[in-house]
């Protein structure tokens, strides 16, 4: 069973989810428990298939390098066929359940889906543009959460979608900085210049300066009279600034040093960062 779970990728997963659940606590007018636990189920369910279904494909991959050699199938200690069936088995059951909710809630958790499986993960080995691919199912969660409450797709969700998106290049790119040799083991291309080089990390300064005008956009939105059910308080606003600057002042470091150790600091910031504002968000509603 331990195995089985480990297929699932618990700590990718938990923090999937977690936007996910951000998303429905700032879109719901009250907690609906049996609503919150279809989509707890279904976007478990989801992101474990495509997790499952990653490492079907990326078996001789993984087989290469240090970080992922141990996993169950390198090791052999879950068959492939038996991997594939239960990656099955969890993507149905995770549509079935995101579509008890509404339809554009299932429909967005399998496009998200099957974009990782069919496009991010085989040019992973091709191209860096995978991290592009990649980043749009990246940024489903903290919409769909949104989704599965309205059951519409307008400037809110737009504006979650967005956040996900742009945090997902630096995030990405500084574990890519830090485990370049390990990917270059298995041929994985994923930063945007192939090297851990300017090109790379003036990139990573771009996406992550762009973040910061569209965490603050709630609080731009009130303050020009634009109608959105999205609010950022004053002392939210301030927050949320002051982690974005703390994230892009780390960026610049790695533009500035190339070094190893500021890509980790930043790998560090991107963790943090993204459910801090997540929380800024939530506790601004409720308080």
């Amino acid at each position: 069973m331990y195995n089985y779970i480990e297929l699932l990728k618990p700590r990718l997963s938990a923090t999937v989810i977690f936007s996910c659940v951000a998303g429905y606590l700032l879109a719901t007018p009250m907690i609906d428990v049996n609503l919150l636990l279809k989509l707890l189920i279904g976007g478990v369910s989801l992101v474990g298939a495509s997790n499952v279904l990653n490492q079907v494909y990326e078996v001789n991959i993984d087989a290469l390098m240090d970080r992922t050699k141990n996993r169950p199938l390198p090791t052999k200690r879950i068959p492939i066929q038996s991997a594939f069936i239960f990656s099955l088995i969890l993507a149905f059951i995770g549509v079935c359940c995101l579509a008890m909710i509404n339809f554009r809630c299932a429909f967005f958790g399998a496009l998200s889906a099957l974009v990782y499986v069919i496009g991010y993960t085989p040019l992973k080995t091709h191209t860096p543009l995978s991290g592009l691919i990649g980043a749009f199912p990246g940024a489903m969660p903290f919409m769909l959460g949104w989704v599965a409450v309205t059951n519409k797709f307008g400037l809110e969700t737009g504006i979650l979608f967005a956040i996900q998106f742009l945090w997902q290049f630096p995030h990405f790119w500084s574990i890519a900085w830090v485990r370049y040799e390990d990917y270059q083991k298995g041929g994985i291309q994923l930063l945007p210049s192939g090297r851990k080089d300017h090109k790379t990390a003036f990139q990573i300064v771009f996406y992550t300066f762009w973040l910061l005008p569209v965490s603050l956009s709630p609080l731009l939105l009130n303050y020009f009279s634009i109608q959105s059910k999205l609010d950022l308080s004053l002392v939210g606003a301030i927050i949320v600034f002051m982690s974005g600057s703390m994230f892009l002042f780390q960026a610049f470091q790695l533009l500035k040093t190339k070094q190893i150790v500021d890509a980790k600091k930043l790998m560090i910031c991107s963790l943090v960062y993204l459910p801090l504002i997540q929380i800024v968000y939530i506790i601004d509603k409720y308080i």
